[in-house]
């Protein structure tokens, strides 16, 4: 008997097929045992795949390829036989100027705008492609980034003085290295307090969307 290509293989080939540059991939996993199906789609649940007949839809760009893979490789440990295709791909849209430019150079603008005793921020970077999100992360690993729904986005804090969050100079340092390596996206200081007062404490707790950050 002939052994079932496996998925991760699948996609392998896919991959080296999209154009260079991709933003977004749209595949189709069909699945024929519906056992196999309804584990498949739990398994890759946190691309939250949609169903259709016996296939799962879902999209390759929230989390990028590298996740994608060890998400496949997962059904391929529990031998899901399938097959998988692809639906369509494109190339991320244009970013505009604001995007395009250095994000040491966009950290610099920010922080020259805030008054001289900043000493906490909360920041964003959103990603022009979600393909880089695993990279991005990586190389910001130093100020702890975290992922936020909706977009291939990362958010962190900066801390000027003391308490929770990066230097401001390893901050930079971090996105001089994202500039190094071609990821581009945009900047953004959600929040900043200024002057703030530590009382045995790590600093001050933002609530966001019910969770401290």
């Amino acid at each position: 008997m002939l052994r079932s290509v496996q998925l991760v293989e699948q996609w392998d080939r896919i991959e080296r097929g999209l154009p260079k540059g991709w933003g977004d991939a749209r595949l189709a996993l069909s699945v024929e045992d519906e056992t196999g199906l309804a584990r498949a789609g739990g398994l890759l649940g946190p691309l939250a795949p949609g169903r259709r007949g016996h296939e799962l839809l879902f999209s390759a760009a929230p989390f990028g390829p590298d996740h994608l893979r060890r998400l496949l490789r997962g059904l391929d440990d529990e031998r899901i036989d399938g097959t998988l295709k692809l639906l369509a791909s494109d190339l991320p849209a244009p970013a505009p100027e604001s995007e395009r430019r250095a994000l040491a150079e966009s950290w610099d603008e920010r922080v020259a705008a805030l008054p001289d005793d900043w000493s906490d921020l909360y920041c964003e970077l959103e990603l022009t492609s979600g393909s880089h999100l695993e990279r991005a992360a990586l190389l910001l690993a130093p100020l702890n980034p975290a992922r936020y729904p909706g977009t291939p986005g990362l958010r962190f804090r900066v801390a000027r003085l003391r308490g929770y969050g990066g230097s401001g100079g390893m901050a930079r340092r971090c996105l001089e290295r994202l500039d190094a390596e071609g990821v581009t996206g945009r900047l953004e200081i959600l929040r900043a307090l200024a002057d703030t007062q530590h009382v045995a404490t790590q600093g001050p707790v933002w609530r966001v969307g019910g969770r401290a950050v």
